[in-house]
C-alpha cells in the first residue's frame, strides 16, 4: 500500500509544479529548455556563459569571473517558468570585492527566452543591489544567444 502511495505523491507533484514534464502520445516529454547550454552574453563583463535548465523549474549559470579584476561573483541559482511560447525567469548571483572580501552587491537578472531545437535566444535584464537591498545600478539590458550541449 506505500508504494502506490508513493508514486500518487509523485505524480501529484508533479502535476502542481509549472515546470513539470508533460506527456505526449504516452511518453513523458521533458520542456526544451530543459538541459545544458553554451549561452553567450555580448554586454557581460565575461561573455561565454553555461546554463543548466533542470525540468523542475530550477537553474544554474555558471562562467569565469574574470571579466572583472576587482571583484568575483558567485555561480548564479535560479528558477524558470513556461511562459507561453517563451520561458521567463531570474537567477541570482552575489559578488564580493577581491581584496577585502567583502560583500559588494547581489545581482538578479531577469530573462526572457525562446528555444528552437537546439538553439536559445533571448533578452535579459539586471539589476544589482547593496547588502541594504537598495538598488546600486541598473537595469541593465542584454541579448543571450545560446546552443544546446549534446553528446
Amino acid at each position: 500500500m506505500r508504494m502506490p502511495l508513493m508514486v500518487l505523491g509523485l505524480v501529484v507533484a508533479c502535476l502542481s509544479s509549472p515546470a513539470c514534464h508533460q506527456v505526449s502520445g504516452g511518453k513523458v516529454k521533458s520542456p526544451p529548455i530543459v538541459g545544458t547550454w553554451f549561452v553567450k552574453i555580448p554586454e557581460a563583463p565575461f561573455q561565454y556563459h553555461m546554463f543548466v535548465f533542470n525540468s523542475d523549474g530550477t537553474m544554474q549559470q555558471a562562467n569565469p569571473d574574470a571579466g572583472d579584476p576587482n571583484t568575483s561573483d558567485s555561480n548564479g541559482m535560479g528558477v524558470w517558468v513556461p511562459d507561453g511560447d517563451r520561458i521567463k525567469g531570474k537567477f541570482v548571483e552575489v559578488t564580493a570585492d577581491r581584496t577585502t572580501r567583502q560583500f559588494v552587491s547581489r545581482g538578479e537578472i531577469s530573462f526572457f527566452i525562446k528555444v528552437n531545437d537546439n538553439a536559445l535566444s533571448g533578452t535579459a535584464s539586471a539589476i544589482f543591489y547593496d547588502v541594504k537591498g537598495l538598488r546600486l545600478r541598473g537595469p541593465l539590458p542584454a541579448t543571450l544567444e545560446g546552443q544546446r550541449v549534446v553528446p
